[in-house]
């Protein structure tokens, strides 16, 4: 008992499976070390030929990993999730008497795919979010066409956040 205690305090606090600091994003830490990867290799290459790529690859790792997880560090899932529980009834896209479990999908889909989608406007990845849209919309009944609301609030609500507390 003590044991499984004590991986629900680890999973809680999201652990580094190395470090074990708690806040570990992986998923934001691998999607920033591609992106970044891919840029500075570019790059790298471009000036300094192969070894270049491979120089630029490493060091564009390190640092879009860093940027990665420093976007999906930005989003706290259970603070979001707390948040539109408590507000969604005020949204004017929200029917009367409407459950939050309806809405809950697509607030998750907005602030999931902002962190994904980081330096890019929700206009500018609307159509693969759209596409994307019936295999994360779990129980919900909505259609693209209600959830778009919703997603789009939760991700202008992160972006807010993030651009507050840039340096």
């Amino acid at each position: 008992m003590a044991e499984e205690k004590k991986q629900q305090q680890t999973a809680d606090r999201n652990a580094d499976p190395i470090t074990g600091a708690p806040g570990a994003h992986p998923v934001g830490s691998g999607l920033g070390a591609a992106a970044g990867g891919a840029a500075a290799g570019a790059a790298g290459g471009a000036v300094g030929g192969p070894v270049g790529v491979v120089a630029g690859a490493v060091v564009g790792g390190l640092v879009g990993g860093l940027a990665g997880k420093e976007i999906a560090e930005a989003v706290d899932p259970t603070a979001e999730d707390a948040y539109w529980r408590e507000n969604y009834r005020s949204r004017s896209y929200v029917e009367p008497g409407e459950e939050y479990d309806q809405y809950a999908p697509a607030y998750r889909y907005g602030w999931e795919s902002r962190a994904r989608h980081g330096g890019r406007t929700f206009d500018e990845v609307e159509a693969d979010l759209s596409s994307g849209w019936d295999k994360v919309r779990d129980k919900s009944r909505h259609g693209w066409d209600r959830a778009r609301h919703a997603a789009r609030d939760a991700w202008n609500r992160v972006e807010h956040h993030a651009g507050s507390t840039s340096r």
